[in-house]
């Protein structure tokens, strides 16, 4: 038997990812949407969570796909509803909302899920396996993609709370937080800043674990032509590269493959969703928002420098 979801907030992820996963799955059904300016064909749309509540209290479960700003007050609506809820990365836009969401989801009954779809791509396991008995030695980040094909004329992602380059950036984070044998700390971190606006178009951030520098991170959105998403491991057992977001592995210079690891499905939102259908089956939550937290210590850390408007 297939349970319900409503979708709320239908941009560019919940139509290119969530809807396709939805329809795919024989766990899912989209029964309906939420959005003021946009719908899905043949799903009733509702332009208010308040008018969803209300009208179907059948529906148990939803799924939060709007900009980060206004997660956290739409998912403690449906929470207090009795809701299940999955929330888009970030889950929402201080540690502190998440500390709330996760009181009140327990409090309430229902199950919770921050999901880093980043976590979910094909070489991530594979790689925290390799990492896991290592003596972590040196860590590079390249994050570098261009804005203008990923969130052509959204203005939200300029504004107080909506990230700037930090939006990618936290994929990147969310992968190191999964695969590193340690937890890490941002040591020191440099912002670049348009002259027009209010988040980073670039950042520079210095990782650390143990008292002991590691490594940087370094994300850029204003990279022409081909992008890269790419995480450079040295350990005491050698040369670790992930690639292409996680999909590409290479230890001492030999490619990998998944073969041998658990990939329960092919491509990370439909993983994400089956993850979310067992959480719900067995009455728990999933909500680590350690990535959410280094973006945090960067912020309070870095010097700010201006670039030209953008």
């Amino acid at each position: 038997m297939t349970k319900a979801i409503a979708l709320i907030g239908i941009g560019e992820v919940a139509k290119s990812q969530h809807i396709p996963a939805i329809h795919q799955s024989g766990e899912w059904e989209l029964a309906a949407t939420v959005s003021p300016v946009d719908s899905v064909s043949g799903i009733h749309n509702f332009t208010s969570v308040g008018e969803l509540l209300s009208a179907r209290p059948d529906i148990s479960t939803v799924a939060i796909c709007t900009p980060p700003a206004p997660r956290t007050e739409i998912a403690m609506q449906c929470i207090q509803h009795g809701k299940h809820v999955l929330l888009e990365k970030p889950p929402a836009v201080t540690v502190g909302e998440c500390k709330e969401l996760i009181d009140q989801a327990a409090m309430f009954g229902v199950s919770l899920y921050a999901s880093w779809h980043s976590r979910e791509s094909s070489a991530v396991d594979a790689a925290r396996n390799w990492l896991a008995d290592t003596e972590l030695q040196t860590i590079e980040v390249q994050w570098e993609e261009d804005v203008r094909i990923w969130h052509p004329d959204q203005e939200w992602i300029w504004q107080p709370g909506g990230f700037g380059v930090f939006d990618p950036g936290i994929n990147a984070l969310a992968i190191l937080t999964e695969i590193l044998p340690w937890e890490i700390t941002i040591a020191a971190a440099l912002l670049v800043i348009p002259a027009n606006r209010d988040t980073a178009i670039a950042a520079t951030l210095e990782l650390a674990t143990r008292n002991r520098i590691l490594g940087q991170a370094s994300f850029d959105w204003r990279r022409r032509g081909g992008q890269i998403w790419d995480i450079r491991i040295t350990s005491d057992k050698g040369r670790l590269v992930l690639s292409e977001g996680g999909t590409q592995l290479t230890i001492n210079g030999v490619g990998k493959t998944t073969a041998g690891f658990s990939v329960p499905l092919q491509g990370e939102y439909p993983r994400i969703y089956r993850r979310f259908s067992d959480l719900i089956a067995s009455g728990t939550s999933d909500f680590d928002f350690k990535p959410l937290q280094l973006v945090e210590e960067a912020l309070s850390l870095a010097v700010r420098t201006s670039a030209e408007a953008f």
